[in-house]
């Protein structure tokens, strides 16, 4: 069973080509940080804009240097069924822990579509299938009875939910059970997907601020719900902020602030505006992460 706090990681380029560098110390940091897992190549790492030799890369990367110190769940979605069994059988070969594979995008199938997406995908591939529910991104959403259905075929073990219905949990533990893993996909929904049974969430806002985050899912874990609830109000402007426009914009930006990469992305992707630079900027003061100078601050915007 995952649990806690996941890093949907981002993907560090430098001159439009992947910083494999950037990359390896990210992750070394947030192993040293805490975490309770890595997800490298998913919307947060700017997969549908990764050629597949770089996806492909970029999964070595992170199961070499997480070494089973922490488990890797590799994004192998795509809107392809063939392409999503390809990209998951390479995540099983590399080593990854699990595969967690988006709902098939701009497509829009119907729910038999999408049972039959999955269900191609899990009979070939001998790795657990998270499956990514993102209506918000991909259009289509996964009901609670078409992911009962999927829930039956032995390897499709759980959900990253970023539908941000916070009734979804408890029908999902009512229907599959309690052992089918729930994570958020939504950094301001974690108290509630963990009060309705969730196990913890895949987390943009661990990118920047790794140890919070682990902080307050072990807060919860043990018990301390008053002291989860502190932390995650804490941790709230910068969730907002990191959502003010498209991310991953905004989280590069955060993390070249704290010195871990260049904030740049790849088109259609674009550079985030000042103003939200200043949001972001204040933010991770506001949470007592930034302790750089003016001049490097000037510098990044």
């Amino acid at each position: 069973m995952f649990r806690g706090s996941i890093t949907a990681l981002i993907t560090p380029f430098r001159e439009g080509q992947v910083d494999e560098k950037a990359f390896q110390d990210l992750v070394e940091w947030q192993i040293q940080q805490g975490v309770h897992g890595l997800v490298p190549c998913g919307t947060t790492g700017e997969s549908p804009s990764l050629t597949h030799e770089e996806h492909e890369r970029i999964v070595d990367l992170c199961v070499e240097v997480a070494a089973k110190r922490v488990p890797v769940i590799a994004g192998t979605g795509s809107n392809s069924t063939s392409e999503a069994v390809s990209l998951t059988r390479h995540a099983a070969a590399a080593g990854a822990a699990a595969a967690l594979v988006v709902m098939p995008y701009y497509n829009k199938p119907t729910p038999e579509g999408q049972y039959q997406h999955f269900k191609a995908i899990a009979e070939n591939v001998d790795i657990p299938i998270i499956i990514y529910n993102i209506p918000g991104r991909c259009v289509v959403d996964m009901t609670v009875d078409t992911m009962g259905r999927l829930a039956k075929i032995p390897n499709i073990i759980g959900v990253k939910d970023a539908t941000g219905d916070a009734t979804r949990p408890s029908r999902v533990r009512q229907l599959i059970g309690k052992d089918f893993c729930q994570l958020s996909g939504e950094d301001g929904c974690v108290p509630a997907m963990l009060a309705h049974g969730g196990h913890g969430c895949i987390s943009v806002t661990a990118n920047v601020a790794p140890a919070l985050c682990v902080a307050m899912h072990e807060a919860w874990q043990t018990g301390d719900t008053n002291l989860a609830l502190e932390i995650h109000d804490q941790l709230t402007p910068l969730n907002d902020a990191l959502f003010v426009e498209t991310s991953p914009g905004p989280v590069k930006y955060a993390l070249s602030l704290l010195g871990h990469c260049l904030p740049e992305l790849r088109l259609p992707m674009t550079d985030i505006k000042g103003s939200t630079k200043e949001l972001v900027h204040a933010a991770l003061e506001s949470v007592g992460l930034l302790d750089v100078g003016e001049r490097q601050w000037q510098a990044a915007t």
